[in-house]
């Protein structure tokens, strides 16, 4: 029975047709959209931790991580411009595999974005925090610096707070952009494309300046760590390393979700998902060659993970030394042209990052919304958790909800572990998008199709394996989470979705008010 609850694809598109969001974003507007959302903590940050599972060998992990997201862009670009409607992969797994898979992939989605908000919230404070020193010389007490160190012992979580237990800049800048979005984002949203450019200055400035001084040496031994961890677990090595810079590139399932915004969806969101995609792949490859060529990866121990109790004692021990390398530090571009004695434009970089990286902590915040917006137009959550605020026209009882439990995250976990538990949700949702284009091309082929997948019988399986292979090297703690949540999940589904399923109650027609509201995020202008 759970499977034969299936939202028609006609039906979608007719719901959508009839009360949908404003269309208003071109494919520059997308590209630029998706470029925001997937330039951010990945680059900015996640290279210190790539560095430390994988060493120069993190320009694979690169490669690994964005020809897996390029066989899944294809899929998404296809399915996206088949049924251009809010909801990302839920929607689609709704009109392809029925609702139980759907609420899955939702659910999935939901710690995607709520988690990927986390990362990049404490990746703002790294940048925020080594701008202030530099400028002032004022550091806050490790305690409130950071968040507790996490390692699993024996497959039980331990926690070590002796260097940190609370991250307060994280929390303050999630909180802030919480409130941005429940009052109005109109002004964020018109600045969104100059933090885009900003960000990218930043991103040309470094490659400027550190590829001429590349040195070869720094690049031997190439996989110190082996490309699986030398025996030391999942999680490390070139391949740990691709899961967890997988992260760096999700950022393109944020055009997706905003698919029912778009004018010609059926042309500009295959343009916006693989434009994006590519802009941000070149720029990784030689921010990545320009970090480890000037001053090496410096990996510490083989096979100890970032952000264990470990890793922190490691690092602590080599800045008493007077060292640190760039796998200790939490602002790795800026820490690369400081060692440089770049200073001046080690500060530049890390004021864009502090400008830019809150756009991108806004944009998965949006995504977020629109999920919950999507599905409790489904009847699948709580409707009134997408009232509209009559003010401020915003859904501000579920972005108040994830806000708060966005800044609690911030707060007790480093980025890279984050990064990892934001993977295991987004790598998911592709598993399923890639399947969802399979089942449509046998179930129905002649629909008209304005993107086709090119060989798709090659490039959609190599998408499912992809995302398997990479889930599988994650660490364990982050593959050990999705099960977890998905649970917790399917006891909720199961309490009240099943019930309150608008489509299990035979209500197939437009149902709330809520669908013609202006998204949270207007066009960038």
């Amino acid at each position: 029975m759970l499977f034969q609850r299936v939202k028609p694809l006609d039906k979608i598109l007719e719901t959508a047709a009839k009360k949908s969001l404003t269309r208003q974003l071109g494919a520059f507007q997308l590209t630029m959209l998706g470029i925001g959302a997937i330039i951010g903590t990945g680059i900015f940050v996640l290279t210190a931790a790539a560095a430390q599972k994988a060493g120069p060998g993190m320009m694979w992990s690169f490669v690994i991580a964005g020809a897996v997201c390029a066989v899944a862009a294809l899929c998404y670009s296809e399915i996206a411009s088949m049924v251009p409607v809010s909801g990302s992969a839920y929607t689609y797994t709704y009109a392809v595999m029925g609702e139980l898979l759907a609420w899955t992939v939702g659910w999935a989605l939901i710690l995607e974005y709520a988690v990927a908000a986390s990362a990049v919230s404490v990746g703002w404070s790294g940048y925020f925090m080594g701008l202030v020193k530099s400028a002032t010389g004022f550091e806050l007490p490790a305690l409130l610096a950071s968040g507790p160190a996490w390692s699993f012992v024996g497959g039980m979580p331990h926690v070590d707070f002796s260097h940190g237990v609370f991250n307060l800049p994280a929390v303050l800048i999630a909180l802030a952009v919480t409130a941005l979005l429940v009052i109005g984002t109109t002004e964020s949203a018109r600045v969104n494309a100059v933090l885009v450019m900003i960000k990218i200055a930043a991103l040309v400035v470094f490659i400027a300046v550190t590829l001429p001084a590349v040195n070869g040496t720094h690049f031997e031994p190439f996989t110190p760590n082996g490309w699986f961890g030398n025996g030391h677990g999942a999680g490390l090595g070139v391949v740990g390393a691709a899961a967890s810079i997988f992260f760096a590139y999700v950022g393109f399932d944020a055009v997706s979700t905003a698919a029912e915004e778009t004018k010609n969806p059926q042309r500009n969101v295959p343009i916006g998902l693989l434009g994006s995609l590519a802009v941000c792949t070149i720029f990784y490859l030689l921010v990545a060659a320009g970090a480890v060529g000037v001053i090496g990866a410096q990996p510490t121990a083989a096979g100890v993970q970032p952000g264990s109790p470990e890793f922190v004692e490691q690092c602590k021990a080599l800045l008493a030394l007077g060292q640190q390398p760039l796998v200790c530090s939490n602002e790795a571009l800026a820490h690369v042209l400081r060692m440089m004695n770049h200073n001046r434009l080690g500060d530049m970089v890390g004021l864009a990052a502090n400008l830019a990286l809150p756009s991108v902590i806004l944009m998965m915040l949006y995504g977020q919304t629109r999920i919950f917006f999507v599905m409790a137009r489904d009847g699948l959550l709580p409707e009134k958790l997408a009232d509209v605020h009559p003010k401020w026209k915003t859904p501000h009882k579920v972005t108040i909800i994830t806000g708060v439990f966005v800044a609690i995250a911030a707060a007790l976990f480093p980025v890279g572990q984050l990064a990892d538990i934001s993977n295991s949700g987004t790598l998911f949702a592709f598993f399923m998008v890639a399947l969802a284009v399979l089942i449509l091309r046998v179930k129905d082929p002649g629909r008209h199709r304005p993107f086709r997948t090119p060989m798709v019988w090659v490039v959609a399986p190599l998408a499912v394996a992809g995302t398997v292979f990479l889930f599988i090297n994650l660490p364990y703690e982050a593959k050990m989470v999705l099960p977890v949540w998905g649970a917790i999940g399917l006891v909720l589904y199961f309490l009240y979705g099943y019930r309150k399923s608008h489509l299990g109650r035979g209500l197939l027609e437009v149902h709330e008010e809520d669908s013609g509201i202006p998204p949270p995020v207007p066009p960038i202008q």
